[in-house]
């Protein structure tokens, strides 16, 4: 639709540059809850965020070089949870197994809030018929086949994207 018809939805463009845990929950949150408010969403998906898109997912998160991360258990009373569990960079880096212990905190945390999974969230796109363009580009750059993605997603060039945020009114890059 176009700006010039005073019913046309509102419409969200947002770019998803990053395929870590915590970069996953931006795009999906945000698209989710504008698609649920009756928007039109599109999400570009590149580089590291095209991952995003692949029916397996696999992401993890790394506390290393993240100060702003807290550390924090997910599980023990109350005031053990709240401990915020300061880790050396030297620590993170050189203890094997140190970001695959991290990843799960996080998603037993989030699983403890009751917060949607990245694969809850991004099916709630889908039906919510969120347009997911994955970037051409990047799947020639890395190898990726378009098999290798959910048969949700299209792929598209950067003028595909721009195309569809060129009307919109709220453009994010996450």
């Amino acid at each position: 639709m176009s700006k010039s018809d005073p019913n046309a939805p509102k419409r969200l463009a947002l770019i998803a540059s990053k395929g870590t845990l915590d970069w996953a929950y931006p795009p999906f949150i945000l698209a989710s809850a504008a698609g649920a408010m009756g928007w039109e969403v599109g999400i570009f998906f590149t580089f590291f965020g095209l991952t995003l898109l692949k029916s397996d997912l696999s992401m993890q998160v790394s506390p290393l070089g993240n100060p702003a991360m807290p550390m924090k258990m997910p599980f023990g009373p109350e005031g053990f949870q709240n401990i915020n569990w300061p880790m050396p960079n030297l620590l993170m880096a050189n203890v094997p197994g140190f970001e695959a212990l991290a990843t799960n905190l996080m998603k037993q945390t989030f699983k403890n809030k009751g917060v949607a999974s990245i694969e809850e969230l991004r099916e709630m796109c889908v039906d919510l018929d969120v347009r997911m363009i994955g970037c051409q580009m990047t799947m020639d750059v890395f190898g990726f086949k378009k098999e290798e993605f959910i048969p949700q997603c299209e792929i598209g060039g950067a003028a595909t994207f721009l195309e569809y945020a060129a009307d919109a009114e709220v453009q994010l890059f996450v």
